[in-house]
């Protein structure tokens, strides 16, 4: 097994910028996964791994024992792990992967009484990682960025959806392009907003359905508010107007879950 030592390595200078810059994870197609489930996760969601990074100091297991594809196996120093790693000193594996088209037109959505999430414009890696997670835990069928500000791969989303990114059928676009796609698919729109709204529980969502939510402090574009089914809104008890979009977004997914499932 081939192995690097110095921080010099041009291997090691490229996981540096495909971790740093959003430009050369989308010119390469690369980016970078950290930790074994998550690298599990990824190869489970049909995702191609070039190059698996270990460090045998940290990483217990023997990587051939592990259900890991027979690709380019490679031995880093602790120096070097703790130079590319977030987690410094758990886990011990890294994994330079192939990146996935996440447009419109890639989108495959088998269910045919679609259940998705539509996030416009969220700001915060971390945000959108609990946005993910929030997908998986309610097995949606597609999470959807509108006008995303970042790219789907940074690596802050990957970390903090704890692989989840992996899970979902994902896809990006413009608002425009969105809403004219989920028209097209006779996909029902729920806008997150205060203006001309109902309360979320007495909207019926077991058909198709989009839930769509904006970010704290800005909200929903007007084209949503113009393009919904129907206006939503969770009524507020305190001395706020308004939540965290991943809290919103839960409050949403699982009533909508709550009402399907009473049919079953």
């Amino acid at each position: 097994m081939k192995s690097i030592s110095s921080l010099q390595n041009p291997l090691v200078k490229q996981v540096i910028q495909l971790l740093e810059k959003s430009r050369e994870r989308r010119s390469t197609g690369l980016f970078v996964i950290e930790g074994r489930r998550e690298i599990e996760l990824a190869l489970k969601g049909g995702y191609q791994l070039q190059t698996i990074m270990i460090c045998p100091d940290i990483f217990s297991e023997n990587a051939s024992e592990i259900n890991f594809p027979e690709k380019q196996h490679i031995e880093i120093s602790p120096e070097v792990y703790q130079k590319l790693a977030y987690r410094k000193t758990t886990e011990g594996i890294l994994a330079i992967a192939e990146s996935k088209e996440l447009s419109l037109d890639a989108l495959r959505i088998k269910n045919e009484n679609p259940l998705i999430l539509v996030a416009e414009a969220p700001e915060k890696p971390g945000n959108i990682g609990a946005l993910l997670r929030t997908a998986d835990a309610a097995n949606l069928d597609a999470v959807i960025i509108a006008n995303p500000r970042t790219d789907m791969y940074n690596p802050n989303i990957i970390r903090s959806s704890v692989g989840c990114i992996f899970t979902r059928a994902i896809a990006t676009g413009s608002t425009e392009e969105i809403i004219q796609f989920l028209k097209e698919k006779d996909i029902d729109i729920y806008s997150a907003a205060l203006q001309a709204s109902k309360p979320f529980y007495n909207c019926d969502y077991r058909g198709p359905t989009a839930l769509v939510v904006g970010t704290e402090a800005a909200g929903l574009s007007q084209n949503w508010l113009d393009s919904s089914t129907q206006n939503i809104v969770i009524p507020m008890e305190g001395d706020i107007d308004s939540m965290n979009v991943s809290v919103a977004a839960g409050i949403l997914i699982f009533e909508a879950k709550r009402q399907r499932n009473l049919n079953n």
